[in-house]
């Protein structure tokens, strides 16, 4: 199956990661995939929340919005507060950026990630998550680099992409299109030694086999590698 621009069912669309694109933030980098476009902004700041003080450890966070004309039609700001679905994409994106940190090592420091969609074109969570690993290790290169710590807190690198079946096949980094129409898809997170850290999954009209599912995995699996190697060339590792 070729599809509707051209990629083969396993192929992820173009990739750039741009290092340095906000100059005034600790670390950052512009995403690209595709038509998708996310701003990602590493903040560092020399305190934690209050519920954290005491512990000798640190804390990352991120937050996530979608710029007004992200979107074919405009998208409202949400001044009152983040909505339920901003708020569950930022703690996903939370949670896969803690995955890259020893916390302990972070001392009591609070890393803000701040991911804002400039253009979406469908997997927005999960190009945040590629693009917002960047950021912060670059904002942990520069706390070394100022002598606030003596050895990089990163872990290991996290990437993450989306899969789904659409018509019956399986596709790797669904694009808004593909995403709208597919009856099963999957945003898989995971680290560069190949454990996962999330699988958010659902079926849109009958339940999925288990074989099925493994499939998808395998191949969000294989995506997520070549999103690693895309990191680690841009880091310059």
């Amino acid at each position: 199956m070729i599809r509707h621009d051209g990629r083969a069912p396993n192929q992820l669309r173009p990739v750039t990661i741009t290092p340095g694109a906000a100059p005034y933030a600790e670390g950052s980098a512009l995403i690209v995939c595709g038509n998708t476009r996310v701003l990602c902004a590493a903040s560092v700041e020399e305190s934690v929340p209050g519920w954290m003080r005491g512990q000798g450890r640190g804390w990352v966070t991120a937050e996530y919005a979608l710029l007004p004309r992200s979107t074919h039609t405009r998208t409202r700001r949400e001044r009152a507060g983040a909505s339920g679905r901003t708020q569950e994409i930022q703690r996903l994106i939370g949670r896969s950026l803690r995955a890259a940190v020893r916390l302990e090592d972070l001392g009591e420091r609070l890393i803000t990630i701040d991911c804002d969609v400039l253009q979406a074109d469908g997997g927005t969570r999960t190009a945040a998550i590629t693009g917002g690993y960047v950021a912060l290790a670059l904002a942990c290169t520069r706390l070394v680099a100022d002598g606030k710590l003596t050895r990089s807190p990163l872990a290991r690198a996290v990437a993450a992409v989306s899969a789904g079946s659409v018509a019956g096949e399986l596709l790797l980094d669904l694009d808004y299109r593909e995403d709208s129409s597919a009856d099963m898809d999957c945003n898989v997170v995971m680290t560069s030694s190949g454990d996962f850290v999330e699988l958010q999954g659902t079926a849109e009209g009958a339940p999925v086999p288990r074989q099925r599912l493994d499939a998808l995995i395998d191949l969000a699996a294989a995506g997520v590698r070549e999103l690693l190697a895309i990191q680690h060339r841009t880091l310059g590792l």
